[in-house]
């Protein structure tokens, strides 16, 4: 049994409990004064030269990063329902859209356990131990009427926080959140990229769809002209020079055809890859579809800033990075945890928990590098350079975007102005055909010059349907320029 303390000596030990404590009292006072401080410097975006308006469109006012806005369906603007169908199936299977939401739940993770910082960690510790100590042992517990063999039980609860007087842990923490907002970021342009590759090589496919319907129906009319010079050198009127010519000019289309073919197989196998089906067993029937040229409301410049989630990211790396260096700075100062410790401690496990086994501490702790050789100073010249860095990608991104803006702008006005002047070279190339033709059934003519007017025509037909593509594939990626979608405020 346990020997019973003199009562003046119980007195004693609870005036030392209180000395500490009011020495504590104080010290924790200070501390929780001196945690508002923040060594990290005023965040600032670099300034990015930017014109007062795009060349091709209106003028603008400047505005914040918003790419948390509403961003509609943008690809059903194309009226093809099998394009809208492809998409949904591109957000529920792409495993580059899986990948890129696994590399964005990776950042958010870490930034969940930086963000624990800012909490006490609570540790619970249990331990139970048979021990025999040496007969030699120096300082043996109660000298040598002491015990060779005895058990030791210890069960406690160890309390520790870090008192944040220079902000090492909340830009930490700003850091983390800053980071994590990027990748998220990072996600919405990846699904964006993804979804206006989707669009874009769908629309070219349909194109190949309606250059094959063209080719095969210049054949059709070829095999006609064939058989016309073909009847005419059998009647002796024609040279078998000209039935070779358009024997030529047959060939050369039928192999134009079969090209057209390859290269969209190739496109309906890139389709399979973006939405996550195999190549072998997927298809798209062709079909000849007119899709609609949407008219992109492009707004004013600012409208890219608030949505483009490149530009955010980037924006939000600048601020991870400025937070960066305020923690390398805060390691120059001291840092001060306050540790708490209580539990049971005994070598009778029968007679555990009781209050003469009970031992406690509390007490701050003060940490402070005084010798490094350099390796504080190089941390925050590293974390300096990291922000210049990010500040140049910041830069670099938005000149890039305000470039894809105005290079996709310029695409469709001068696509739209050049395809009204082939769509006046077709009707004249159609024109000279039936002039041609029917001059060779008169025979004032050779077959050369049909064959000269059938190659024109051709060629102008497919031009036309290249510029209407053109100006299609444009327009997503005018839309991709801008940010995606938008509402009808912007």
């Amino acid at each position: 049994m346990p020997r019973p303390q003199p009562p003046q000596k119980l007195e004693t030990e609870a005036e030392n409990v209180a000395r500490s404590k009011s020495g504590i009292v104080p010290t924790v006072a200070l501390v929780l004064a001196l945690g508002g401080c923040s060594l990290a410097p005023e965040l600032k975006i670099p300034d990015v030269p930017i014109a007062d308006s795009y060349r091709e469109a209106a003028p603008w006012t400047p505005a914040e990063p918003s790419d948390g806005l509403r961003r509609d369906a943008w690809w059903s603007l194309y009226g093809d329902a099998e394009l809208n169908a492809l998409q949904a199936r591109l957000v529920e299977n792409s495993p580059d859209l899986a990948a890129a939401f696994a590399r964005y739940q990776q950042v958010k993770a870490i930034g969940d356990q930086i963000n624990s910082g800012l909490f006490p960690t609570l540790a619970g510790f249990g331990n139970a131990q048979r021990i025999r100590q040496s007969e030699l042992k120096p300082l043996r517990v109660l000298g040598p009427t002491s015990p060779d063999e005895y058990g030791s039980y210890t069960l406690n609860i160890a309390l520790d926080y870090e008192f944040d007087l220079w902000g090492r842990v909340r830009n930490q923490v700003a850091s983390g959140v800053a980071s994590t907002r990027a990748a998220q970021a990072d996600l919405e342009s990846a699904r964006l990229i993804l979804q206006a590759q989707l669009a874009d090589t769908y629309i070219a496919l349909r194109g190949l769809d309606r250059e094959v319907a063209l080719l095969n129906d210049t054949i059709a009319a070829y095999v006609k002209a064939l058989d016309l010079t073909q009847a005419r050198h059998d009647g002796g009127i024609a040279s078998g020079l000209d039935v070779a010519r358009a024997q030529t000019q047959l060939d050369a289309t039928r192999s134009q055809a079969k090209q057209a073919l390859g290269l969209r197989a190739v496109l309906e196998h890139a389709i399979a890859g973006l939405i996550g089906a195999s190549a072998s067993n997927f298809a798209i029937e062709p079909r000849l579809v007119d899709m609609v040229l949407p008219q992109v409301p492009v707004g004013v410049p600012s409208t890219l800033l608030q949505r483009r989630p490149d530009i955010a990211a980037a924006q939000r790396r600048v601020a991870a990075a400025n937070a960066s260096i305020g923690v390398a700075r805060a390691a120059f100062y001291p840092a001060v945890t306050l540790s708490a410790l209580a539990g049971y401690q005994s070598s009778d496990i029968g007679n555990f928990i009781n209050a003469p086994n009970t031992f406690w501490a509390i007490g701050p702790s003060l940490f402070l590098s005084l010798f490094d050789a350099g390796k504080r100073k190089a941390e925050v010249a590293r974390t300096q350079a990291v922000l210049d860095e990010a500040g140049a990608k910041y830069r670099s991104t938005v000149l890039s975007a305000f470039q894809q803006v105005e290079d996709n702008l310029a695409l469709l006005n001068h696509y739209r102005a050049a395809a009204d002047s082939e769509r006046s070279a077709l009707q004249a190339a159609e024109r000279s055909l039936g002039f041609a033709t029917a001059r060779y059934r008169e025979g004032a003519v050779n077959y050369l010059e049909v064959v000269t007017a059938q190659t024109a025509t051709l060629q102008a037909r497919r031009n036309a349907l290249d510029l209407e593509i053109r100006q299609r594939r444009a327009s997503v990626q005018l839309i991709r320029a801008l940010g995606g979608g938008w509402v009808a405020a912007i």
